[in-house]
């Protein structure tokens, strides 16, 4: 078996990833990055994002921010262990420190670290800027980086190389290796055989979403209902995760939840979203409606929404439109996918063409069509233009769907990455069950657990930048 010696090495080449290389080459370490993924498609899930950032400007991180995600409903946790979050750091309990729930002090590190990291990748030639979303309604404020995720695979990856930084791609981290002081490396499969990579380890490899398994162990039956919403997605089978519980690693975040997007399954093209529904109903192949399309913003509620997509038969459901919800201004900005909606002149015509029994959908269309009152309709915010009498009711933007000719496409729920993971403190150091850090082991990003019942949006890209950047240089550091 060849051995390879370097200070750090990473593992997952996406923007926690190269975050990490980047930081902890800034620091003088030697690092190589690892990739399971050929060269032509590194960069995992942050290759095919839009990458939006929860930020206000690049100097400070949007109003609300630290409250969504530390008020994300974590279950019932024990009170007299999560009290000692109010104690200071060295007061803690070890109980309290391994126990699944979200850290305050890493969402503080969060909100006071992401402007500074964004600075500290504009000194590497990224660009961000306030650009269009895919949202007619909006909860918060958001940027992106010009050129979404494939721009930070690129230029942060350039970045990296004329650090001196060392790629393996088609190199798949299996496990840890394990020594008197701590983490001393990993064993990869590369395509020539198995391979040693010496030094501290910064595993930044993603979630499980594309590893059926996994998929089937934490979620059940609802695993056959979904798939990565992007291509990278495929590659994140969970390694990581595995080897660091192996040695024991704690845990936090939903490992019975993952971030569900709502997509056309006929597209092939990364996040192929459709986020329209709340201006037309969503029905089951059933023919029925099933749920509230409009309980508020877009981006506030489409997750949950999701979900009760995915809870539907086969995990799929229908949003139809009519001519006045497909005249909604800018309404094609939030319908992603490439393919062609299903049309009808008529309704019978439009479920004979979606496959669902005409006679329910006629009866669903009419009893929602009576159930609309009236009022001012407002595209751009929740306008409490609801049903009356209804189950399930309409709150917002409830207008008859009466206007012929008909469009529907249909939607499924999408896994843009697993909520379960690793804890890690708030200097990106893997914890175990004992609640202590393991040395020369840290975590960042995706495969770091943070979110439980929903997710807090445009934060995936921005905490994979700032405890990539944090655990690079930690990692460097441990060495001096």
């Amino acid at each position: 078996m060849s051995v390879h010696e370097y200070d750090v090495v990473v593992v997952g080449g996406g923007v926690a990833g190269l975050s990490a290389a980047c930081a902890a080459a800034e620091a003088g370490a030697r690092v190589a990055v690892l990739d399971r993924a050929p060269e032509a498609e590194t960069g995992g899930n942050t290759r095919y994002t839009e990458a939006f950032l929860r930020m206000a400007s690049i100097e400070a991180t949007a109003d609300g921010l630290e409250e969504s995600l530390v008020d994300d409903f974590m279950g019932h946790p024990d009170p007299s262990v999560v009290r000692d979050a109010e104690r200071s750091p060295e007061r803690r309990t070890a109980l309290y420190k391994a126990t699944h729930v979200v850290d305050p002090d890493y969402v503080e590190t969060l909100a006071e670290q992401a402007p500074a990291t964004l600075a500290w990748m504009g000194t590497h030639g990224m660009r961000f800027e306030f650009l269009p979303t895919p949202f007619l309604t909006t909860s918060t404020t958001r940027m992106a980086p010009v050129g979404g995720g494939l721009a930070i695979v690129e230029t942060m990856g350039k970045a990296a190389r004329g650090l001196g930084v060392d790629f393996h791609f088609e190199t798949t981290a299996r496990s840890l290796i394990a020594g008197d002081t701590g983490v001393e490396g990993v064993v990869a499969q590369t395509t020539t055989g198995r391979a040693e990579f010496r030094g501290r380890v910064v595993l930044a490899s993603g979630g499980y979403q594309g590893n059926a398994e996994m998929m089937a162990r934490y979620h059940g039956g609802h695993a056959l209902t979904t798939r990565p919403v992007a291509r990278g997605g495929n590659y994140n089978k969970g390694e990581g995760i595995e080897m660091a519980l192996a040695l024991g690693a704690a845990t936090a975040g939903s490992f019975s939840l993952f971030h569900a997007e709502p997509v056309d399954p006929r597209s092939g093209e990364p996040e192929a979203a459709i986020f329209c529904f709340p201006y037309g109903i969503l029905v089951n192949r059933e023919g029925k409606r099933f749920v509230d399309e409009a309980r508020g913003p877009i981006d506030a509620w489409y997750e949950r929404t999701t979900r009760d997509i995915q809870a539907q038969t086969e995990g799929v459901a229908w949003v139809i439109l009519d001519q006045q919800a497909q005249a909604v201004p800018n309404i094609r900005s939030g319908i992603r996918t490439d393919q062609p909606p299903v049309r009808g002149a008529s309704l019978e015509e439009l479920a004979t063409k979606m496959g669902v029994p005409a006679e329910a959908l006629a009866d669903t269309v009419s009893t929602y069509n009576a159930a609309c009152g009236d009022g001012d309709f407002d595209p751009l915010v929740p306008d409490g233009l609801a049903t009356s009498g209804l189950v399930p009711p309409k709150s917002n933007w409830a207008r008859p769907v009466a206007d012929g000719p008909y469009e529907a496409y249909p939607v499924m729920a999408a896994n843009v990455f697993t909520f379960g993971g690793l804890k890690t403190t708030p200097a990106a150091e893997v914890v175990d069950r004992d609640g202590r850090a393991i040395p020369g082991l840290y975590a960042a990003g995706e495969m770091t657990g943070l979110y439980y019942s929903n997710y807090t949006g445009s934060t995936s890209v921005l905490r994979g930048a700032t405890f990539g950047r944090i655990a690079g240089a930690g990692a460097a550091a441990a060495g001096s």
